[in-house]
């Protein structure tokens, strides 16, 4: 149960930090961003768990889960960052909600191999298509180079997060199965922020970095909630539950975010919702009943 409630969490949260994202970005590059909302958060529970007296990964654990920042935070949010910056928002949320189709096909390939079944891939079909309902009225898609950059960027995003996710679970059940989960999610939240931040450097971001009242509240908000809770609430699901399922928060965090807009401010609830709810539900419910979870 605990699981299950993990991984509606990360279903809420993750909705609601879109909006946070984009206020950061108002005056904050977005590598810079995503670099300083991990490193920061890492370096936060790190300080916390020392002051409580708490066992931390030892120094020879440390390049795995410099691996796995690198990959689920260096890759997939400076990835989604980078695409939102030439893709429209609503494609945005289509392409990264191919994510759950990475992860069950890299999970497919990779032993120990979970195999595909039909009732798996008619889930994920079901709720991608109510995703593509959700999004398809305010989908634009413009030529050019850079609309194509920022589709190789989010599907970049896609398979780093889903490669890194496969090694977690796993990397869990083996040699670091008594590993604490805050702590690993620590560790891997400061190497990936780390890593944005070289390459925000590297690119001249640094000397484009500004706040005010309006951003630093947006940052404060993905650090505590979006980075220190999701993350955490992340890696305990996905070492509790099947791949597959865990994947689907990327089905669900487009939706809550349209639900949230209803309920904060005000826009029309229509028919067209009801559908998409309906379908990411029926799309969830068959996954997660699979025989292989």
């Amino acid at each position: 149960m605990r699981a299950y409630l993990a991984w509606a969490f990360i279903c809420v949260v993750w909705g609601t930090t879109y909006l946070a994202i984009r206020i950061c970005l108002e005056t904050v590059p977005p590598l810079y961003m995503g670099g300083l909302r991990y490193s920061i958060s890492g370096v936060l529970m790190i300080a916390a768990m020392l002051l409580g007296g708490q066992r931390l990964p030892a120094v020879r654990a440390w390049p795995p889960l410099a691996i796995l920042g690198l990959l689920m935070l260096g890759f997939g949010n400076g990835g989604v960052v980078w695409a939102e910056q030439t893709v429209a928002s609503g494609l945005t949320a289509v392409l990264v909600a191919m994510s759950p189709f990475w992860m069950v096909g890299f999970d497919a390939v990779t032993p120990p191999r979970v195999p595909f079944s039909i009732r798996r891939m008619l889930g994920l079909v079901i709720g991608f298509a109510g995703i593509v309902l959700l999004v398809w009225p305010e989908l634009h898609i413009t030529g050019g180079r850079g609309f194509l950059i920022g589709v190789f960027a989010s599907q970049i995003a896609c398979a780093g997060w889903a490669v890194g996710s496969l090694y977690s679970r796993r990397r869990g059940h083996g040699e670091a199965k008594d590993e604490s989960i805050l702590a690993t999610a620590a560790y891997q939240m400061l190497f990936g922020g780390l890593c944005l931040l070289a390459a925000g450097s590297a690119i001249g971001e640094a000397s484009r970095v500004a706040f005010t009242t309006r951003t630093a509240l947006a940052l404060a908000y993905l650090i505590v909630f979006g980075a220190i809770g999701g993350f955490t609430a992340y890696a305990y699901a996905l070492k509790h539950l099947p791949v597959a399922t865990v994947s689907l928060y990327a089905y669900v965090n487009p939706l809550i975010a349209v639900i949230l807009g209803t309920a904060i401010l005000d826009e029309p609830l229509n028919p067209r919702l009801a559908i998409v709810a309906s379908l990411v539900l029926v799309g969830i419910w068959l996954v997660k009943d699979n025989g292989h979870g």
